[in-house]
């Protein structure tokens, strides 16, 4: 029975010691937390919808620019759907890379930027300047007023 237990004990320490850390830059903003990291669905990849080039999920957030992708700074405009008109919105946009477990900010100036009103049928949008540090598949999280909103999953490689 001993031996049992010292077994177990091996592999739940094994277990919990393979479980990869995510990441976290120092000026991450306080709302973000890793558990939002834990939780991306790889497989639901961002596609083009409604017919002028937004890519993303469809009614809730997408880019136009994105299509275009480059390690280069470029220009993306981001639409998001379901978002209440009138108010001083903010989009917080945090780039999380699958292969090195690591977090960016891929604005180019900062962590967040205000949405403006509806365009493209969405009911908010705002242009921005993005840099994408490395190749690779990425998670870009999305919060408004400081609040998971969406995740948008890109593969970058060029």
């Amino acid at each position: 029975m001993k031996r049992w237990v010292l077994m177990i004990t091996v592999l739940l320490l094994l277990v919990g010691c393979n479980e990869e850390k995510v990441s976290l830059p120092n000026n991450l903003p306080d709302f973000v937390r890793e558990s939002d990291f834990k939780s991306i669905d790889w497989d639901k990849k961002a596609v083009e919808f409604g017919g002028r080039g937004i890519v993303g999920n469809a009614n809730k957030s997408g880019v136009i620019g994105v299509n275009m992708p480059s390690l280069s700074t470029q220009k993306w405009m981001w639409h998001l759907w379901g978002i209440e008109e009138g108010r001083d919105n903010k989009l917080t946009i945090v780039g999380y890379h699958k292969e090195s477990k690591t977090v960016h900010s891929i604005l180019v100036d900062g962590w967040t930027i205000g949405l403006g009103g509806p365009v493209n049928g969405a009911d908010a949008h705002t242009p921005s300047s993005v840099k994408i540090p490395k190749p690779g598949e990425w998670a870009i999280l999305l919060y408004v007023n400081e609040s998971y909103f969406d995740t948008l999953i890109y593969d970058i490689n060029e």
